[in-house]
């Protein structure tokens, strides 16, 4: 500003000069950030096991679905510690109840338990797609599960037992779909 308030043409800001800046104080200001965020992650993943599963406790869903009575309700026995339980839903309807227990193979893929008393006919369409499509008979133990084509990826393996239809639905191997059906009681 002059000296009678004007403000004058010839007097413009200061701006810093380009060559302060050099890429090597971009490197280190990243440097700053990128070094404690790599420390963070590394930490999550190997001493807080970062990348494992969260289980989920079934327990209180099992015991509703055992206290409504109105089927036999199995919980696999025996799976090893790298299946990991991760949902339980139980849903009644009148006298009719399904139990859904979602679960993580050792190779992180979804599995699908369903035990329910409604009627097979709207069961297996409702599970599995629109155009389930049976494929053959695995036995497991000394039960024979009826296989099926579901949604596209998916396989299940169906049981169909007095009062029960038992669904075991997943995208993983056949072999883990016939350890769980294993694992069944």
């Amino acid at each position: 500003m002059g000296n009678n308030g004007e403000v004058s043409s010839t007097e413009a800001p200061a701006l810093g000069k380009r060559g302060e800046r050099r890429p090597r104080d971009m490197a280190l200001s990243l440097a700053v950030l990128l070094v404690p965020i790599a420390l963070g992650i590394f930490i999550y993943q190997f001493f807080l096991d970062g990348n494992k599963p969260v289980s989920y406790d079934a327990q209180p869903t099992l015991e509703t679905a055992r206290a409504a009575a109105l089927f036999p309700v199995s919980e696999p026995q025996g799976l090893g510690d790298d299946w990991h339980v991760q949902s339980a839903t139980f849903k009644r309807e009148g006298t009719a109840g399904t139990l859904r227990l979602g679960y993580s193979d050792p190779d992180a893929n979804p599995v699908l338990l369903v035990e329910s008393n409604v009627a097979t006919a709207s069961l297996i369409p409702a599970e599995l797609g629109d155009n389930p499509k049976a494929t053959g008979t695995v036995r497991v133990g000394a039960r024979a599960w009826q296989q099926y084509d579901g949604r596209p990826g998916e396989t299940a393996l169906v049981l169909l037992e007095k009062g029960r239809t038992m669904l075991i639905v997943g995208s993983t191997k056949s072999d883990e779909l016939e350890e769980f059906a294993a694992a069944l009681p």
